[in-house]
């Protein structure tokens, strides 16, 4: 009886002493080659070892796939919460973007008299509204990480970058609602003969939902880190994002921006990303293969200037947010 005793207390203190030792590991206290060099006697492994992240470029992407379950919970949770207790749920996806539209048809049509390369000028609207909401999304979603789930990152270990990447999913289902509404009037106008027509550009779509989906996440978890330590960019953020809307050419196309200014408003990614929209479905834009050229170079390395603070952030985070 002693004897089997002393053994399960002999384990019991071998397991404590290793989750003590793990969490001096991830304080940074104890090298992590120590803790790899000691045995156990009971003949078990970690099948995770958490461990301090010493370097800006110390990056383990490869978690995000073991996490990749927590991913769709989080996803799950924040359509539920989203639209929980409210009267039309979602149908408030369909809402945004009719009235927008509607509401760009009105003054930019109708008033301002703003030309939209002979398309109908309510389809020309909805493409750029529908387009724009989805990286709107991406953006404010991603720009408020570390304020919004300080709690829980501060309760357990996970990699931080899924909670960033569950936002753009949720609103790739936002997308995807509105881009029904999107072709229901885009086949209404096409039926009565408005002069628009897809391309094989159309395949392209799934190539600009990623682009805009990296670009949204690198700018948003950027912001998120910068907003731990300066609350004034959650302030500014929303302006910034209506600004930065009427610089791309929603509410007008970009053949109306004179070929001097032209150079330096594509560096704007989103104008590449929005005329190639147009002209898969629409046939009717002013694009090169230049202008998707740098629009992906700004956005790569706009996702790696993201991760990269992302990272270095993660781990102080909570001393100031």
């Amino acid at each position: 009886m002693s004897t089997s005793f002393m053994s399960i207390h002999q384990v019991s203190i071998c397991r404590m002493n290793r989750f003590f030792r793990l969490l001096l590991i991830e304080a940074g206290c104890v090298q992590n080659s120590d803790m790899k060099r000691e045995t156990t006697d009971i003949g078990q492994h970690w099948d995770l070892i958490i461990k301090p992240k010493t370097g800006w470029f110390d990056i383990h992407l490869g978690e995000l796939w073991t996490y990749r379950d927590l991913i769709g919970m989080f996803v799950k949770r924040d359509f539920v919460t989203l639209y929980k207790q409210t009267v039309l749920g979602p149908l408030w996806y369909f809402i945004q973007p009719l009235f927008t539209t509607i509401v760009f048809t009105i003054i930019f049509g109708k008033v301002a008299k703003i030309p939209t390369d002979k398309i109908p000028p309510f389809i020309f609207y909805m493409s750029g509204t529908v387009i724009w909401a989805y990286f709107s999304a991406c953006l404010s979603k991603t720009s408020d990480t570390f304020n919004t789930n300080a709690r829980i990152f501060g309760k357990v270990y996970f990699p931080r970058l899924t909670v960033p990447i569950s936002s753009v999913i949720i609103s790739l289902l936002q997308f995807s609602i509105q881009f029904l509404l999107f072709l229901a009037f885009y086949f209404y106008f096409k039926n009565k003969g408005a002069p628009i027509h897809s391309g094989i550009w159309i395949l392209a779509l799934p190539i600009l939902l990623i682009q805009m989906a990296l670009l949204g996440l690198g700018i948003g978890i950027l912001v998120s880190s910068l907003t731990t330590k300066y609350k004034d960019l959650r302030i500014v953020m929303g302006f910034i994002t209506q600004l930065w809307m009427y610089g791309t050419p929603i509410v007008y196309p970009l053949s109306l921006v004179p070929d001097w200014l032209r150079p330096w408003y594509v560096l704007n990614p989103m104008v590449a990303v929005v005329e190639s929209f147009r002209y898969a479905f629409l046939g009717s834009a002013t694009i090169q293969w230049s202008y998707v050229g740098v629009s992906w170079l700004v956005t790569i390395f706009m996702l790696f200037l993201g991760i990269v603070m992302f990272n270095r952030i993660e781990k102080t985070f909570m001393d100031t947010v």
